[in-house]
């Protein structure tokens, strides 16, 4: 049976961002099955993906996962990967028993300072030879760094 993209959860992600970067490739290590496949949020991939999954509302700008129709953010993104990884880090989703916006109020926290205390890139990361079939928006234009 060939896999389609909807048996791969896609992670979206903020493709300026170092934390966000950082969050890839720390999935990336961690994803044994090679489960996820990602795009930034920046792209027309994950622009497509999200009108698919009927998104018409604006998303936050860090994590996001779509998976056959499902779209979570924020706090509940970050734990849907943690699920998806080897182990330890599926025993990060005993955090689901605290309530989402208790949650998702540490999230924000981390976002709103994840310029200042993480830095900002003038372009997206671009994932090795190796990597690319993971990523949905890696056949499209980068933009192009200010001299």
């Amino acid at each position: 049976m060939a896999e389609s993209p909807e048996d791969h959860p896609l992670v979206l992600f903020d493709g300026t961002c170092n934390l966000c970067n950082g969050a890839v490739q720390f999935v990336l290590r961690r994803d044994a099955r090679a489960r996820f496949r990602f795009a930034s949020l920046q792209s027309a991939a994950a622009k497509s993906a999200l009108a698919v999954a009927g998104v018409t509302a604006a998303l936050p700008d860090s994590i996001v996962v779509a998976h056959r129709g499902r779209v979570r953010v924020k706090s509940g993104a970050a734990l849907a990967i943690a699920r998806g990884l080897r182990f330890p880090w599926p025993l990060l989703t005993v955090f689901w028993l605290v309530p989402f916006p208790l949650r998702d109020l540490v999230y924000d926290w981390i976002a709103r300072n994840r310029y200042r205390w993480f830095g900002k890139r003038d372009e997206c990361w671009v994932p090795t030879k190796e990597l690319r079939a993971r990523f949905l928006d890696a056949g499209e234009a980068r933009p192009v760094q200010n001299p």
